[in-house]
């Protein structure tokens, strides 16, 4: 549905877009010809007529409803609509935007035509990141009981915000698709891998050609639809004393499949450990059984292995990227490319044979 648009509102909107006095200003919806007699519209225009310098004047007034093709969230509405009000005016004889506003809630409407950039300000946290303590292993530490507490800790939290179900199945199926083609995903990471790399156009292609197979595969699950972050990784955690920790920067919408985050967290023991030795071992081996053993356990999402191999697909493709990853070495590279090919030609994913599938 469409944010409603009170006459007086959009006086004082008008009144701030023109710098000037506006009046008798009528909203009448438009249809017809505007709308023509198409079965889905993004949206419902709104036709205003006003008096500007006592002449009267028409303009029209868009906004994107809620629903599928990507409008779901009010971000991605925003999104389109600022591209519209700088785009209309760049096309021969298109249209012109005058200006793109926001409502606010208590239904004032704010003019942004002439916003260059958007911010957002947050709190600042002490802490130190996660990723802190993998290195520490990684250079050849011991494991120490803080260390299995954290991942325990992190762990129960996965699973309590798992808990938390979706409103819209139809948001199972956007967070499948954007898995795959979201430029921040597989199709958009493999497009940044260096084209005369270590990394064949080949691979990358087989790769993508797997992963498509998998989206029709998870697609219909939409009963999987959970609470998530989304970019679960040890730099997005923050640790202070003890198993006290804050998670920044979660990403790609509120909601999605839960494999995501326990493939996102576990995977990077197994890269780590990875570095340290060559294969999954030692104290990193230890967290990597525990958080998958908790998880299945306190969750009863068994169902997870049967799912989360296109996520573990995504995640070590990053890893194996030379551009995020450029002093990785070759034989760690290649033992992530060996896991994502065979995790996406297993029916199941099994955590214990991670050195299987790595070939290590």
């Amino acid at each position: 549905m469409s944010p409603p648009f009170r006459p007086l509102a959009l006086q004082a909107y008008l009144r701030t877009v023109y710098g000037r006095a506006v009046g008798d200003v009528r909203i009448t919806p438009l249809g017809g010809g505007r709308q023509g007699d198409k079965g889905y519209g993004y949206g419902v225009p709104l036709r205003v007529d006003f008096e500007l310098d006592d002449r009267p004047r028409s303009a029209v007034v868009e906004s994107v409803r809620p629903g599928p093709f990507g409008h779901e969230h009010m971000a991605d509405r925003a999104q389109l609509l600022l591209w519209a009000h700088r785009a209309f005016g760049r096309l021969p004889h298109h249209v012109a935007s005058l200006d793109v506003g926001a409502v606010l809630n208590n239904g004032e409407l704010v003019p942004l035509g002439d916003a260059e950039e958007f911010f957002m300000l947050a709190d600042f946290i002490e802490g130190r990141e996660y990723a802190d303590d993998l290195l520490r292993l990684r250079a050849g530490d011991e494991l120490r009981p803080l260390d299995g507490e954290r991942a325990a800790t992190l762990c129960d939290y996965l699973v309590e915000i798992h808990r938390v179900a979706g409103p819209d199945p139809g948001l199972y199926v956007r967070r499948v698709r954007e898995l795959l083609g979201h430029g921040e995903c597989i199709f958009g990471v493999a497009d940044s891998y260096p084209p005369h790399g270590p990394v064949s156009r080949e691979v990358l292609e087989a790769i993508e050609h797997r992963c498509l197979a998998w989206r029709w595969k998870l697609k219909a699950r939409t009963h999987r639809l959970r609470q998530v972050h989304g970019d679960f990784h040890p730099w997005n955690i923050l640790f202070r004393a003890g198993v006290d920790f804050t998670v920044l920067d979660r990403s790609r919408g509120e909601w999605g499949e839960a494999a995501d985050d326990v493939a996102c967290l576990t995977l990077n023991y197994l890269f780590f450990s990875l570095q340290r030795s060559g294969r999954l071992e030692g104290g990193f081996e230890r967290l990597y059984r525990d958080v998958w053993e908790r998880y299945l356990e306190r969750s009863g999402d068994r169902e997870m292995l049967e799912v989360v191999a296109p996520f573990l697909a995504f995640r070590a493709l990053v890893m194996a990227n030379p551009l995020w990853y450029p002093a990785l070495e070759a034989a760690v590279r290649h033992k992530l490319l060996r896991l994502i090919g065979a995790v996406l030609d297993a029916e199941r994913f099994e955590p214990a044979r991670a050195n299987d599938y790595c070939g290590a």
